[in-house]
């Protein structure tokens, strides 16, 4: 297993594999483990995945400033990572939460950016909120599931700020359908693997301290030259397709692709769609 030296000593993980041209993939969670991303639903074929794992996941090492693991303190150790693989530009793929950290890599590199994939992201770097959420949920309501999975929101919301990470457990697996285009063995089986794989601190140190300025963005983003695609999952709560459309309008030219039958993973629910999508 690789790893790096990033611009503050901390040591950092990456995964290769596949072959072809390179895709940095930053994971998203936040604070998960890249092992969730898998083959991206056999994208390997086609490119050499670089799966990075965040400070403090995976197999990377733990900072010695929590501060570091804000979402904009993330983007040095792209730029990193770049340095590392002696790469000129990078094409990068930001899954979910992971989607703010490439945004904010482009707005202060464009130059080195080849070419950009915001896959099933809300942008909250940029300030962008939900949208239609209470609409998808509804959406989903004649499944077999659904009456446990808003019950289980329900109860997870009415716990205690100190609640453990074994008291949301249940409540997070029972919720998880709504994640995904459709339940079955499949599916059960990459969100159960999806509990044991979050750091709680770097979940929790993502987001906290940030101030979004979709003005400054945008402006830093009119640089960008390189393609940019944005890929929302149809079933997807959050980003629904109208809030992924809201996040192209943060690039100057960006094509927005809905993959049909898939929620917030599509790899997992609809991977030849998303494979032909993301492979030019």
């Amino acid at each position: 297993m690789p790893t790096f030296s990033s611009y503050d000593g901390t040591l950092l993980a990456y995964h290769v594999e596949g072959s072809g041209p390179v895709l940095v993939c930053q994971p998203g969670g936040p604070g998960r483990a890249s092992v969730y991303l898998g083959d991206l639903g056999g994208l390997t074929r086609d490119y050499t995945v670089i799966r990075l794992d965040s400070r403090g996941t995976g197999d990377s090492a733990t900072p010695s400033d929590p501060a570091t693991y804000r979402m904009d303190a993330l983007v040095p150790d792209l730029e990193a990572l770049r340095v590392h693989l002696g790469l000129e530009t990078m094409a990068l793929l930001g899954h979910s939460a992971g989607a703010n950290v490439v945004t904010l890599y482009a707005a202060d590199h464009p130059e080195r950016v080849e070419r950009l994939i915001l896959l099933t992201g809300l942008v909250r770097a940029a300030g962008l909120t939900p949208i239609g959420m209470e609409e998808a949920y509804a959406a989903r309501s004649a499944e077999p599931w659904y009456a446990d999975a808003v019950a289980a929101w329900t109860a997870w919301d009415e716990l205690p700020e100190d609640a453990s990470e074994e008291d949301t457990r249940p409540l997070r697996l029972a919720g998880a359908p709504f994640s995904y285009g459709r339940w079955n063995a499949a599916t059960e089986a990459h969100a159960t693997a999806g509990l044991d794989q979050f750091a709680p601190a770097a979940r929790d140190g993502f987001f906290p301290g940030y101030t979004p300025d979709r003005d400054a963005i945008t402006t830093k983003l009119s640089a960008l030259t390189a393609p940019v695609l944005v890929v929302a999952g149809e079933l997807d709560v959050s980003p629904t397709p109208a809030a992924a459309a809201e996040a192209a309008k943060l690039f100057p030219s960006a094509t927005l692709v809905t993959i049909p039958g898939s929620g917030h993973f599509p790899w997992v629910d609809n991977p030849a769609d998303l494979t032909a999508a993301l492979t030019p």
